[in-house]
């Protein structure tokens, strides 16, 4: 491996580091303005009523998920129904990651804690744009522009790993 070789690939990991640490402070924010949406089925109603208002969607599975071949139609559908709208997409290699910055936040209100019996589906996340206020988000910026670039780059669906705490 030569040090050009090296050097790039110790940049690529940088930048994806900021890019899980973007999307981490996106999820937050969704999350106390009440912009998200989680769930295959939760998120395909959405897209069907309000498809303009989604500025995000992650697509979440480990191996084990990758063999659930209802999940993988279920994933191709949204992919393209994502591409097709304009929709950003993401994929999260590390879906337990995931399930702790989402459940984190929803164990902490009242309403989690009253008839939580079921985990919930984490395999398909919406970010949706609140109305109240446009999104003036650096974080939300910087995966936008990581989504544009990566399907300049013929990746439609770029994955990312979210960073361990």
């Amino acid at each position: 491996m030569t040090l050009e070789e090296f050097s790039a690939g110790e940049q690529k990991t940088e930048r994806m580091d900021k890019v899980g640490d973007a999307l981490e402070e996106v999820l937050s924010k969704a999350l106390s303005q009440r912009t998200i949406t989680v769930g295959v089925y939760e998120a395909a109603k959405l897209l069907n009523v309000d498809p303009d208002n989604v500025v995000l969607c992650l697509l979440a599975a480990d191996e084990d998920d990758d063999r659930d071949v209802a999940l993988q139609i279920h994933f191709t559908l949204i992919q393209a129904f994502c591409c097709e709208n304009d929709i950003n997409i993401l994929r999260v290699s590390n879906p337990g990651r995931l399930a702790e910055l989402l459940l984190l936040e929803t164990d902490a209100s009242p309403a989690a804690s009253e008839g939580a019996e079921q985990p919930p589906d984490l395999h398909c996340v919406l970010v949706t744009n609140p109305h109240s206020s446009q999104w003036k988000d650096p974080a939300l910026s910087q995966l936008i522009c990581f989504c544009r670039e990566s399907r300049y780059m013929d990746q439609w669906v770029p994955v990312i790993n979210l960073p361990e705490r």
